[in-house]
C-alpha cells in the first residue's frame, strides 16, 4: 500500500530484456534505499513493483512483466530517464494523500499546460470509461502521486478530461516539472470511488433489466434524452457512507432545452424521495390524496350529523302539529 506522497525521484541505469519481462535498475536518492530488503514494494511512476536485487551505491532491481509494460509508461523508459518512487507505507505512519494499490488503470495524455505564477494546471485527455469514476474535488493519482481534481469534463462518449493544479514543491519533488505536451502519464482512480459506482450501475440494470434499451429508445423517439451516471450518483458517496447513503444525479434533455439537475438532489429531486420530498407518494400530509379529510369527510362528519338531528326533531314536530290538530276535530 502507498499513500501517493512521492518520497524523490530515481534515474534509469540500466534495462536489460529476458522472455517475458524486462529488468530496470533504478538509482535511488540518497538514504531512501536504506532498509530495503528483497521482495519490498515500492512505487515506481504508480507502478508498484517488487525488489528483485540490491546493488551498491543505491542501485536497486525491478522485474516489470509484458502486461505492465504495455499497459503503463513504464514500456517507454530509457536509460537516464526518471521516475517518481515511493516506498510501502509503514504501520502507524502518517497518510497524507490517500491509498494506493499501484495498480494502474490507464494511461492518460496531458492536452494543456498553464503556468500562472508559482502553479502549474494540467488538462489532461481520459477515455472512456474512466471518466465514470472522476469527479471534481475527487482524488486521482498520476504517477504515483495523489493530486485533488479541480476540474472535470465529462463527454457523451464517455471519455473526457480533468484538471490538476499542483504547487511549486510537487514540482520539485516529482518528474512534473519536465512534463511536456503529449505525455502519458500512468492513472490509478481511487478504488472505493469504483466499487461504489460499478454497485450502483449493477443494481440499476438488474432493476430495468432488459427493459432499460428500450426505454431509452421510446424515450429519443419523443426527443427526449435520458440518462442515469452512476458516476454522479456516487459523487458524495464517499464522504456519506457513514450515514450508509449516497448521492445521485440524472440528466434530462429535450431537443428545445436542457435541465441538468444537480448531484445535491438525490434521485434526480434533491431532499425529495422518489420526486415528492416530505410528500409521501406525492400528496404530503395529505393521505390518500384527502389530508385531515378521511374518505372526503374529514371535519364535515359533524356537520352530516347535525343537519340529520335537524330533520328528525322537524318530522317530530311535524308529526305533533297533526295529532293537536286531529285532536281539536
Amino acid at each position: 500500500m502507498f499513500t501517493g506522497i512521492l518520497q524523490g525521484i530515481a534515474t534509469v541505469r540500466d534495462i536489460a530484456d529476458r522472455p517475458g519481462l524486462r529488468s530496470f535498475t533504478l538509482v535511488f536518492p540518497s538514504g531512501l534505499d536504506r532498509g530495503l530488503q528483497l521482495g519490498a514494494s515500492v512505487s515506481v511512476d504508480g507502478v508498484c513493483l517488487t525488489v528483485t536485487r540490491l546493488r551498491d551505491e543505491g542501485a536497486v532491481d525491478f522485474d516489470v512483466v509484458l502486461q505492465s509494460l504495455s499497459l503503463t509508461t513504464l514500456g517507454s523508459l530509457r536509460c537516464a530517464d526518471r521516475v517518481n518512487v515511493e516506498r510501502a507505507a509503514v504501520a502507524d505512519a502518517e497518510v497524507g494523500g490517500h491509498t494506493l494499490s499501484g495498480h494502474i488503470d490507464f494511461t492518460a495524455s496531458l492536452i494543456q499546460i498553464r503556468r500562472p505564477e508559482n502553479n502549474r494546471v494540467w488538462r489532461l485527455a481520459v477515455p472512456a470509461p474512466w471518466m465514470r469514476y472522476l469527479f471534481a474535488k475527487g482524488y486521482i493519482a498520476l504517477s504515483g502521486a495523489s493530486l485533488t481534481l479541480a476540474e472535470v469534463k465529462r463527454e457523451p462518449d464517455g471519455s473526457g478530461w480533468v484538471e490538476v493544479w499542483l504547487i511549486p514543491e510537487t514540482l520539485r519533488i516529482t518528474t512534473f516539472g519536465e512534463k511536456e505536451l503529449g505525455d502519458r502519464l500512468n492513472v490509478e482512480i481511487d478504488r472505493q470511488t469504483q466499487i461504489i459506482v460499478d454497485t450502483i450501475r449493477d443494481v440499476l440494470q438488474q432493476r430495468l433489466g432488459p427493459l432499460q434499451p428500450l426505454i431509452e429508445a421510446l424515450l429519443r423517439e419523443r426527443g427526449v434524452e435520458f440518462g442515469i451516471d452512476a458516476a454522479s450518483i456516487a459523487r458524495s458517496a464517499p464522504h456519506r457512507l457513514s450515514h450508509a447513503s449516497t448521492g445521485g444525479s440524472a440528466t434530462m434533455a429535450t431537443k428545445k432545452s436542457k435541465k441538468k439537475m444537480t448531484p445535491s438532489n438525490e434521485n434526480g429531486v434533491g431532499p425529495h424521495e422518489n420526486g415528492v420530498g416530505p410528500h409521501e407518494n406525492g400528496v404530503g400530509p395529505h393521505e390518500n390524496g384527502v389530508g385531515p379529510h378521511e374518505n372526503g369527510v374529514g371535519p364535515h362528519r359533524k356537520k352530516k350529523k347535525k343537519t340529520v338531528k335537524k330533520k328528525k326533531k322537524a318530522a317530530k314536530k311535524k308529526v305533533a302539529k297533526k295529532k293537536k290538530a286531529a285532536k281539536k276535530k
